[in-house]
C-alpha cells in the first residue's frame, strides 16, 4: 500500500493544480468554503490533512465531475502507518517517504545516520539528545529506528549514499564497546551493492556542508511527488520541496562527494577507528 504521507502530498498537489486550472485564488476558495485562507494553504502544502468533506466541497468548486480519485486519495491519506503504534514517535512522515524513495542521499555531521545505527548506539544517541526522557519512550524510539532499517534489507531497496563527517567516527557515544560494534556494522553495510559510504576527512577543512545535516529523498516520476530535502532541528522537522532550494542541496552533495574519501578509503578509515575502539575496550 502506498504510504499515507505520500497520498497526502499527492492529494495536496492535485488540489493545488485543480484550483489553479479553475483560475481561483486561495482567498476566493476560502470565501466559497467559509473557512480561512490559511486552511486552504495548509491543505495545499500537505501541512494539514483534508477531511472527506473538504475534498468533496473542493471537487465541486473546481468542477470535478468524478471525484472518486480525489476521495480515494483522501481516504488513504487518513490511514495510519505502522509508526503510529505508540506515543513519542516524531519521524512518521519521514518513514513513509523513505519507503517510497528511489534514492536517498544523507549527510551527517555528528553521528552515524539512524538507518545505519546499532541498537545500543541508537539508544545512547536518543538518551543523549533527550536527557531525562521516559525509559519506555526511549525504547519505543529505538524499536522504531531499528524497524526503519528494514528499508535497506527489502527487495529492490532505494539507492543509499551516505556522506559522513569524520567527527562522527571519533565521538565516543555509548562507550568503546558500543562504538566498536557500530563501526563494524558500518563497514559491513558499506559492502551492500546499493549502499555507498564516503567520509569527509578533517583535512578538507571548511566546506559547503558546515551548515547542518540533511537528507535528500528522490522519487520516481510516476509517483507524482517532488524530490525533497529533510532536516531535523531542535525546533522541529523541515521538509524543503522548492526546486531552487533542493538544487542548492544537490550542489552541496556534489561538493561533498568530491571532497570526501573514496568508498574504499572511507571503509579503511572506518576500520581503523574500529580498531582504535577495540583497543580501548581491552
Amino acid at each position: 500500500m502506498t504510504s499515507p504521507t505520500l497520498r497526502q502530498r499527492q492529494l495536496a498537489r492535485r488540489l493545488r493544480d485543480l484550483r489553479q486550472e479553475a483560475g481561483l485564488s486561495i482567498a476566493q476558495v476560502a470565501e466559497h468554503l467559509l473557512c480561512s485562507p490559511a486552511k486552504i494553504s495548509r491543505i495545499e502544502t500537505s501541512q494539514r490533512r483534508a477531511s472527506l468533506r473538504d475534498v468533496r466541497d473542493l471537487g465541486r468548486l473546481y468542477g470535478v465531475e468524478n471525484p472518486t480519485e480525489l476521495m480515494e486519495l483522501a481516504k488513504d491519506a487518513r490511514q495510519q502507518g505502522w509508526w503510529h503504534q505508540g506515543e513519542g514517535i516524531e519521524f512518521g512522515p519521514l518513514i513513509d517517504l523513505e519507503n517510497e524513495a528511489k534514492a536517498i542521499t544523507e549527510y551527517e555531521t555528528t553521528t552515524i545516520p539512524g538507518l545505519l545505527q546499532t541498537e545500543d548506539y541508537a539508544r545512547a544517541v536518543i538518551r543523549g539528545f533527550f536527557p531525562g526522557k521516559d525509559a519506555s519512550l526511549v525504547e519505543r524510539q529505538v524499536d522504531v529506528r531499528m524497524r526503519r532499517q528494514e528499508l535497506l534489507r527489502r527487495p529492490n531497496p532505494p539507492r543509499y549514499w551516505v556522506l559522513l563527517d569524520e567527527s562522527s567516527l571519533h565521538r565516543h557515544i555509548g562507550g568503546a564497546a558500543v562504538m566498536k560494534r557500530q563501526l563494524d556494522q558500518l563497514a559491513q553495510v558499506a559492502e551492500q551493492p546499493q549502499v555507498t559510504i564516503q567520509v569527509v576527512p578533517f583535512e578538507v577543512g571548511a566546506h559547503m556542508g558546515f551548515d547542518s545535516a540533511f537528507m535528500l529523498l528522490e522519487f520516481d516520476r510516476n509517483v507524482d511527488i517532488a524530490d525533497m530535502v529533510f532536516m531535523e532541528t531542535r525546533a522541529g522537522h523541515i521538509f524543503e520541496e522548492k526546486p531552487n532550494q533542493v538544487s542548492r542541496f544537490r550542489e552541496v552533495i556534489d561538493h561533498l562527494r568530491a571532497d570526501a574519501l573514496s568508498p574504499a578509503a572511507s571503509v579503511k578509515m572506518i576500520l581503523a577507528r574500529r580498531d582504535y575502539f577495540m583497543n580501548k575496550e581491552m
